[in-house]
């Protein structure tokens, strides 16, 4: 009889710890699902401004923006960043392809399994992955992916890049810097 009581005690615990996983999990994935749907909301603009590019800047039509500072410049980039690796042709457009769908998996995999409070590195995966999807999408349509803002002072010019392109490196470096702070905590906690 004591075995008896027990049971439904075991049963109502075992269904309020499943409900309470069971809502911390759909917060987990609310709040991935705004920094996916913030990650979309920039791959659009990335395409967006490149449709732009295509049709005000493809024939010539350069523009100065910020003299000595911003222009805008049509350019196809077949090679990875900074125009690296340009004469891959074929073989080279399609193992871009393969490589930055592998890196799209990578970084959404590594966005699932991070944990809800670590902002920064959910932020960080977002980005990638909007910059990631915003060259494949023209490295797959096109055969190579659309550059067009420049970037210089004085004699130095940034090599040309996109919004995919800032996306990237804002997503990286917010990544190396979450690592360096990260390592800082761990070096002092010991």
């Amino acid at each position: 009889m004591s075995d008896c009581s027990v049971c439904p005690v075991l049963i109502v615990d075992t269904s309020i710890n499943n409900t309470a996983q069971s809502s911390t999990a759909r917060s987990r994935f609310a709040w991935r699902g705004g920094y996916l749907l913030a990650a979309f909301g920039i791959y659009m603009v990335d395409q967006s401004t490149k449709a732009w590019a295509v049709r005000a800047l493809r024939f010539g039509d350069d523009r100065r923006v910020i003299s000595g500072l911003l222009d805008l410049i049509y350019t196809e980039n077949k090679g990875i960043a900074f125009g690296q690796l340009q004469e891959g042709g074929a073989f080279g457009r399609w193992f871009f392809v393969v490589l930055a769908m592998a890196a799209a998996l990578a970084v959404f995999y590594y966005f699932l399994r991070t944990p809800r409070n670590d902002d920064r590195v959910l932020e960080a995966c977002g980005l990638l992955l909007a910059g990631i999807l915003g060259n494949l999408t023209d490295r797959v349509r096109l055969g190579y992916v659309i550059d067009f803002i420049v970037l210089h002072a004085g004699q130095y010019h940034w090599p040309t890049f996109n919004v995919a392109d800032a996306s990237i490196t804002i997503g990286a470096l917010l990544l190396a810097y979450d690592l360096v702070v990260d390592q800082r905590k761990k070096v002092s906690s010991q």
